[in-house]
């Protein structure tokens, strides 16, 4: 068996790096190219290039929206809260108009009482089917 000293294991170690390093190089070099084929595209002949029935290429680019602008500021000011509360109260009275209900009175209703279930022998009651 034969064993290596520290010295020559770091620079085997140095080296394989070294390579790796060109390796992944070429490899970004390559891999950012591919990313821009647009002018590689235009500069090719006619025959090789766009199909026979393609629209012909805008002479002026497209303009994007601007997205980043702001709109000016409101000309109006919000409404208050008490202008609020007014608004919804006349929405509310609005819409139980329209639907035929009669104004809410100021009384509280009943309280109700509930049943308890007719069956809880296995924890479900009595409309609950089964499950198969």
């Amino acid at each position: 068996m034969h064993f290596r000293s520290g010295w020559q294991a770091l620079e085997s170690m140095a080296l394989a790096l070294k390579r790796f390093s060109w390796v992944a190089g070429l490899g970004l070099v390559a891999g950012l190219a591919g990313c821009s084929p647009g002018p590689i595209v235009d500069r090719l002949p006619a025959d090789m290039g766009l199909p026979a029935g393609a629209p012909a290429r805008p002479t002026t680019p497209y303009e994007y929206p601007a997205v980043h602008d702001m709109p000016p500021a409101r000309a109006t000011v919000p409404m208050t809260e008490e202008e609020q509360v007014r608004l919804e109260k006349e929405l509310a009275n609005a819409r139980d108009r329209q639907e035929g209900r009669a104004q809410p009175s100021k009384k509280k209703p009943a309280p109700t009482t509930k049943k308890p279930p007719n069956n809880t022998e296995n924890g479900q009651t009595a409309g609950a089917k089964a499950n198969p």
